[in-house]
């Protein structure tokens, strides 16, 4: 799926530099090529490759052509891609149609779906509210459905370049967006080129659309420089954790849905789990914390291993085999945290620009059905010859999704999540109202909490949280966890995860709330170790598997998650 002429060209410029000037000048004075296309696209997710096919079908419609250029820094398409399975297809229906005829891969529909209250010994069904209807739905992987999506993108003349991390924003003369630069390739951790060195590519667009998924990097550059968020309530956050089981065949219900609330969280901590049933005795299992929680003792990655302790879940795992595991961020703030959507010369699309339904636990369809309506205010940009050719803003697109119904479904959605802010108990009645009574369209709109760092409660105010030990059964540690995700980075290059100051790190992070960083962190990259007797936050870069919650949750924020080498990070091949 790599296009060979990119990558010759990488490693022509990089031949010819080597050739040409010492390894120490080389970044210095090594000009980038660049290469010129009509709309720049990064990130190849639903969202991503749904503009890209959107845009080459409103070309053909018009009789002309574009170019049009996807980036995506996992190592294949579908490398980076975690979600909670269950797919709604209004969105792949309009986009194309006649995805049943083309082999689409949803091929489990949902057929049972249960809801329940979980205490920490009984299991209490509860009616299932409107948002968790599944008729029609589809249990999938949606790395697949990327693969397959990619294919769509490339049969249109889509060029897709996996391997390759958008790392830098490039801006005209007059400020608008121009493109991007891929990152240099083969620097050290010392910061020097090495031998494999190769410097990065800029992508010139007319349009850029920007399709990293939850908080993007370049994305939330532009936010803050375009000052996108500045009529929006602060985002906020949760963080899935996943893992994905070979379960013994009389355990297996294909097409089952049940999610569950409750224990083991309390109640003033947001979240819930999710099992689902596929083809081949295969369960995805997920849990979800909202990051605007309070106790810094809590971790997400042990809740959720407690969880599948419980009775009611345990027996489904039991004797089974976990063959993947994975975690991401998720942008829950909905229609009140949304960005201006668009800036001159690009878009947000997607989970970058917050499209989530949280109720639902969906954001495929919206991430597709955003980037639908995107590509078609950027094509109308493209074919207006009214306007500056290059670096113009495609202001339609913001008016097409208000009259959309991505609008009316996050504006029926705007309440659930934000309700939560006052526990669990009022906001099961607030939200019982909201949905049954005013069927989403309450006459107030609810306000979010305000930043999740900010939620953070001093150590001294909270009780630890003893964990039970991994059974090594349905249970395990972070080590083994990681290990499923198939995580690699180059070890030799600069670490992508930045920290601002080491002494905040001790006497705040540390001191105050007692490094919450070694425990919300799904991965373990984070360490207090003691050097000469003092504590020293230790950073185990390479085990990072990008899913961003040390950007949002640090206390001070103190650690900045930037784009490591292409390529690297996770591979969820199952997911």
């Amino acid at each position: 799926m790599v296009k060979s002429s990119f990558r010759f060209l990488v490693w022509k410029r990089a031949k010819t530099a080597r050739n040409q000037e010492s390894l120490a000048d080389m970044t210095e004075q090594t000009t980038r090529e660049s290469m010129q296309y009509d709309v720049v696209i990064v990130g190849a997710g639903v969202a991503g490759l749904s503009a890209a096919i959107r845009l080459k079908q409103l070309a053909a419609e018009a009789g002309n052509d574009i170019s049009v250029c996807v980036v995506e820094k996992g190592s294949e398409v579908g490398a980076h891609i975690l979600s909670g399975a269950v797919f709604n297809p209004k969105a792949l229906s309009e986009l194309l149609p006649d995805w049943r005829e083309r082999g689409a891969p949803l091929n489990q529909p949902v057929k049972g779906e249960r809801l329940l209250f979980l205490t920490g010994q009984s299991a209490l069904p509860l009616p299932l509210p409107p948002s968790f209807h599944n008729q029609g739905n589809y249990i999938i992987s949606l790395g697949v459905l990327c693969r397959w999506l990619a294919e769509q993108a490339e049969g249109l003349g889509v060029e897709i370049y996996p391997g390759f991390a958008a790392a830098e924003v490039l801006y005209r003369a007059d400020g608008s967006v121009k493109g991007i630069a891929t990152g240099d390739m083969g620097i050290g951790k010392d910061g020097q080129p090495t031998d494999s060195y190769q410097p990065g590519m800029e992508l010139w667009g007319r349009q850029t659309v920007f399709a990293e998924g939850c908080r993007g990097s370049l994305s939330e550059q532009l936010i803050a420089k375009f000052q996108l968020d500045q009529h929006s309530q602060p985002q906020t956050y949760g963080l899935g954790v996943k893992e994905i089981w070979e379960v013994r065949p009389e355990q297996s219900q294909p097409g089952n849905v049940m999610h569950t609330v409750g224990w083991p969280l309390d109640t003033r901590t947001y979240g819930g789990s999710f099992l689902y049933h596929l083809a081949e005795n295969k369960v995805a299992v997920g849990f979800v914390v909202g990051l605007d929680y309070q106790n810094p003792y809590l971790s997400p990655f042990e809740e959720f291993q407690r969880f599948k302790t419980h009775h009611a879940i345990r027996s489904v795992f039991e004797g089974g085999r976990r063959i993947a595991y994975g975690a991401r961020a998720l942008t829950e703030g909905g229609l009140q945290s949304l960005p201006k959507l668009t800036f001159p010369g690009g878009v947000l699309v997607g989970d970058a620009a917050g499209f989530l339904n949280v109720p639902s636990i969906k954001g495929a369809h919206t991430a597709m059905k955003s980037a639908m309506l995107a590509a078609e205010a950027v094509f109308g940009v493209l074919q207006n010859s009214a306007v500056e050719e290059e670096g113009a803003e495609a202001a339609a697109y913001a008016e097409a999704f208000h009259q959309s119904w991505l609008h009316d479904e996050l504006y029926c959605a705007r309440n659930i999540r934000p309700a939560f802010k006052w526990g669990f108990w009022p906001a099961m009645g607030l939200n019982a109202l909201d949905v049954y009574l005013f069927r989403g369209r309450a006459p107030w709109t609810i306000s979010h909490h305000g930043s999740d760092r900010e939620s953070l409660k001093p150590a001294a105010a909270c009780r630890p949280i003893e964990y039970p030990k991994p059974d090594g059964q349905v249970s395990f540690d972070r080590a083994s966890s990681v290990y499923l995700a198939n995580t690699h980075h180059e070890e030799n290059q600069p670490p992508h995860l930045k920290l601002a100051s080491e002494q905040a790190a001790i006497e705040v992070g540390y001191g105050r709330f007692a490094a919450p960083e070694t425990r919300y962190c799904p991965a373990g990259v984070y360490e207090i170790v003691q050097e000469n007797g003092q504590p020293r936050l230790q950073i185990h870069a390479a085990d990072c598997i990008h899913c961003k919650t040390c950007d949002i949750k640090d206390p001070v924020a103190n650690i900045t998650w930037t784009c490591p080498e292409g390529g690297g990070g996770p591979n969820y091949g199952e997911m």
